[in-house]
């Protein structure tokens, strides 16, 4: 980890490590748990709501708990992630901006076959709510969420690759009478399972219709199936975006 202006990383987050790694480790199977992938959803859903018209102002500033943005619909579920992050950043003096993009990138190591990402530290505290509609909507075409993300400097390969995050998720709001369904079979790891899971779902698996409809899409698709069995590529390509 390194900070913006130095070229090591205060002591202070090597126990925020420790306590993250408590936080986030199933010690039972030594997988991630329900705490991981909420971090890891927490992260996309205060930097996400970033675009390019906002400039130098927005997204990865901690707004999603200090204004707060947990009540709005598709925050639905952070809720007890936010409030365990709140405290732990309370409790180590750290930045809750910092904390929740430090956290989603520790939940992505903790799953096993999760790959290491430089994380940043010295972001702003923002507690002014982000602007609403710049999240994806789980049922909108394919070409639209595309456009959404190009917005936010992603091309059709970081898109393909970020998508890649729900290879650990688990849904509970799209369809809560299948509340706690997994997007791929192995929710525990880190792995590829989820994008041949999402082009042919075996039973149980729970596949957002904004998956599908990017996975057909023309641009987006042909990255998105190139990840199929290519655990390499996909971990870099990732990391990269």
């Amino acid at each position: 980890l390194f900070r913006r202006k130095d070229a090591a990383c205060p002591v202070i987050w090597k126990t925020v490590s420790a306590d993250l790694t408590s936080m986030f480790l199933d010690t039972s199977t030594g997988e991630c748990n329900d705490d991981a992938r909420a971090a890891i959803r927490e992260t996309f859903h205060d930097c996400g709501t970033w675009n390019k018209a906002q400039g130098s102002t927005g997204g990865c500033d901690g707004s999603l708990i200090l204004a707060p943005e947990t009540g709005r619909s598709e925050n639905n579920g952070l809720q007890d992630i936010s409030a365990k992050l709140l405290a732990l950043a309370q409790k180590r003096s750290v930045g809750v901006a910092d904390l929740i993009t430090f956290a989603g990138a520790h939940a992505i190591v903790t799953c096993p076959g999760g790959p290491r990402i430089k994380t940043y530290v010295g972001r702003k505290d923002s507690s002014n709510p982000a602007p609403n509609g710049f999240l994806p909507d789980v049922h909108a075409a394919g070409h639209s969420l595309y456009a959404l993300f190009q917005d936010k400097g992603f091309d059709a390969v970081d898109l393909a690759a970020l998508l890649g995050a729900h290879s650990t998720s688990k849904q509970f709001h799209v369809d809560p009478s299948k509340a706690g369904q997994a997007q791929d079979s192995t929710p525990g790891r880190w792995d590829v399972k989820y994008y041949s899971d999402t082009l042919n779902p075996p039973a149980n698996v729970f596949v957002f219709p904004s998956d599908t409809a990017l996975a057909n899409q023309t641009s987006v698709g042909k990255e998105f199936k190139g990840f199929v069995n290519n655990a390499g590529k996909w971990s870099g390509k990732f990391a990269d975006a």
